[in-house]
């Protein structure tokens, strides 16, 4: 695949002023706690999908992410005034699972440790009692 520098810098900027727009000017009560954690813009700069993380319960992601779309409008127009483009492209919000998944197999990776470990411990003491006394 191409890479297109002019969208990726674009994304960068989106990024850095979405997250101090959401963090100081955004008052709606269901967005809190929310991190960017990428941004994709399309080749033709007219959408942007923003990957978002939240440290709330799982029940109030979809609030989370219908406060940001209900507020879209509002962060494209101060986005706007920040950036030097020619259009600003449409924000698209998306749940981003990849930090939950990664901290999943992590976790995951550190039981099967803990697993092989203790069965490794297990069988050393079995062959140390099956050893013959000199």
């Amino acid at each position: 695949m191409k890479s297109f520098p002019r969208s990726a810098r674009a994304a960068d900027q989106i990024q850095r002023i979405l997250s101090e727009l959401i963090r100081t000017e955004l008052k709606d009560p269901r967005v809190h706690m929310v991190t960017i954690t990428d941004v994709e813009v399309s080749v033709d700069m007219s959408h942007a999908k923003v990957f978002v993380t939240t440290l709330d319960a799982p029940d109030h992601r979809a609030g989370t992410i219908a406060g940001l779309q209900h507020a879209a409008g509002f962060l494209r127009s101060a986005l706007s005034r920040r950036l030097s483009l020619r259009t600003v492209p449409q924000l698209h919000f998306v749940y981003d699972e990849s930090v939950e998944r990664g901290t999943r197999l992590s976790r995951l990776i550190d039981e099967s440790v803990k697993e092989d470990q203790a069965h490794a411990a297990k069988h050393a003491n079995a062959a140390a009692d099956d050893e013959p006394e000199a």
